[in-house]
């Protein structure tokens, strides 16, 4: 991934005093935490929740939801002074198996006020083009013909069609892609960057995000399963409308501050 921004931290040395620079360290550094917690329309959703026909979209189907996964990466913290912080790390949000849904980022920050703090949603073109061997071994890759990298999101499940039966549906995201094969071309970018707005860090902190995962079938665009269910990903109009819709999806609940 891109090169991380060294935050450089000035150390006065002075004799016998090593244990108060590790104080002074430990108080002006810290290691902020996301939190994510997922709901349909405020209803808390967690992985007890998957595998029963029980929630309802925009559109009126009826879906169960069986797998779901995505990845956030490059977080950023903007300083009062414009100063950009992006620490260069990653995260594979595995709702299915309950796994890194609190995630602490590997770097440092300053405490200290924040005009702004985001992160990204899926990966952005240059680091798409990176190797990840953990998401290589949890099967997270897009196929060459589709432009390579991998998925932003996995989320599959069933709904009740207009027979009324259970049909699957899977609503992956991933880049963009025209012309699959051996020369693919990419219409736009389909990462977004999430904005979590101004917080002023005072000690460890934990962003509590919270994701509507009924956003992804509405605003703006009215999502019907029955016409936009499975082969989703080299259909580059349907990965156009899940960037849009998902621009309502995160939001910050809180900050947890000790």
């Amino acid at each position: 991934m891109k090169k991380f921004l060294t935050l450089l931290l000035v150390v006065f040395v002075c004799t016998n005093c090593s244990d108060d620079v590790d104080d002074i360290v430990n108080a002006t550094q810290i290691n902020p935490v996301f939190s994510f917690t997922h709901n349909w329309e405020g209803i808390p959703v967690t992985n007890a929740n998957f595998n029963s026909v029980q929630y309802t979209n925009a559109n009126g189907e009826m879906l169960s939801i069986e797998r779901l996964r995505y990845v956030i990466s490059d977080i950023v913290f903007t300083t009062t002074s414009n100063e950009v912080l992006e620490l260069d790390a990653y995260n594979l949000v595995d709702v299915t198996n309950n796994n890194n849904l609190v995630f602490q980022v590997p770097f440092t920050i300053p405490i200290g006020n924040y005009n702004n703090v985001s992160f990204t949603f899926g990966f952005d073109n240059e680091d798409n083009s990176e190797n990840y061997a953990d998401l290589n071994s949890a099967s997270f890759n897009v196929p060459d013909m589709l432009g390579g990298g991998y998925h932003y999101m996995q989320f599959d499940g069933k709904y009740l069609d207009a027979s009324n039966s259970e049909a699957p549906f899977n609503y992956h995201a991933i880049r963009a892609v025209d012309n699959p094969g051996m020369s693919p071309t990419f219409p736009q970018d389909t990462f977004f960057t999430v904005n979590l707005g101004a917080v002023n860090i005072t000690g460890e902190t934990t962003f509590n995000i919270e994701v509507n995962l009924a956003e992804w079938f509405q605003n703006p665009n009215t999502w019907d399963l029955n016409q936009l269910n499975t082969v989703l990903m080299p259909n580059s109009a349907a990965q156009i409308q899940m960037f849009q819709n998902g621009q309502s999806v995160f939001s910050l609940g809180s900050v947890s501050q000790q």
